[in-house]
């Protein structure tokens, strides 16, 4: 019987393994990433199980218990050892779904439970070309921000590494600063993930990319491949010296990221319920969304 002892905790010594799964197993949704499980551990402390070939993963949030639907296999049995394991020790929402095949399949095996669509955790996923090229009409008042970006501020691009690491810090130091990130427990715990990120850059396998103006960093990105067709951004970053910058750092992103790796979607994350950052991504026409439900612990009946 599944049990909380089976799982351990998301660490570096298991990256290699959890990361190998997640590429025989293609994932779609950015809380199905080894980066993300890593560096937001302050906020979501994960952990995982291996068990009959597939993975799942466990969270706990503010004192409540959530899992992830197993990837890998389809096996009804461990499902319901899940399910059985969320009700009986998770929070309000204890069960997650990341795909719309599993969604489906799910609802194939219990269509008397209740799947609830959330909205403020869908992950934003646009085409690469719109994103490196700006077509067309619906376009036109970001390119008119890059344009003034390029009268006002000459800048180049550089790419994160040993050399600049530290610079990147400073960076980042300064960032937090003017967000004032220590009076805000979002942006407290943002800092702790892109930190994360940054102390383990080369061990993470990330890239990233720093917008540079008179010497100094802008903007940066830092971002990783979800699977073979979609690049994932983790953190897009700027500080408010040369207006456009996000828009440039944006693009810079999808041309290197098309030209590199030939990736036709870029992920960039959901916007997590905040209005402002809802309209900032939609602005930008999503092709799709990468879509969660969830389920209530109230929905999962007794006898599985």
């Amino acid at each position: 019987m599944l049990s909380l002892s089976d799982f351990q905790p998301v660490t570096l010594d298991v990256r290699d393994r959890i990361k190998a799964h997640f590429q025989q197993f293609p994932q779609l949704h950015s809380e199905n990433n080894i980066t993300t499980l890593l560096a937001w551990k302050s906020y979501s402390d994960y952990s995982h199980a291996f068990i009959e070939g597939n993975l799942v993963i466990a969270a706990e949030i503010e004192g409540e218990r959530l899992f992830h639907a197993p990837v890998g296999p389809r096996n009804p049995d461990l499902l319901a050892a899940v399910l059985r394991l969320a009700r009986d020790t998770g929070g309000e929402r204890p069960f997650y779904i990341f795909d719309r095949a599993s969604r489906d399949w799910f609802a194939h095996l219990y269509p008397d439970i209740t799947l609830r669509a959330d909205r403020d955790f869908f992950d934003y996923v646009y085409l690469t070309d719109d994103l490196a090229d700006l077509p067309g009409k619906r376009y036109v008042r970001i390119r008119r921000h890059i344009n003034k970006f390029n009268r006002n501020c000459d800048y180049h691009i550089e790419m994160i590494g040993p050399g600049n690491i530290d610079k990147v810090r400073g960076f980042l130091e300064k960032w937090c600063e003017w967000k004032h990130c220590e009076e805000s427990e979002v942006l407290a715990h943002e800092k702790n993930a892109i930190f994360f990120c940054i102390d383990n850059f080369a061990e993470l396998g990330l890239e990233g990319i720093l917008v540079i103006v008179d010497d100094g960093i802008s903007a940066l990105s830092i971002f990783d491949r979800l699977n073979d067709d979609v690049a994932l951004i983790h953190f897009e970053k700027g500080l408010p010296d040369c207006e456009g910058n996000y828009k440039v750092i944006n693009m810079e992103t999808a041309r290197y990221l098309r030209d590199k790796y030939k990736n036709t979607f870029i992920n960039r994350e959901s916007d997590v319920g905040i209005a402002g950052l809802r309209e900032a991504k939609l602005r930008y026409y999503p092709h799709h969304f990468a879509e969660v439900w969830s389920v209530a612990r109230t929905d999962i009946p007794p006898a599985l």
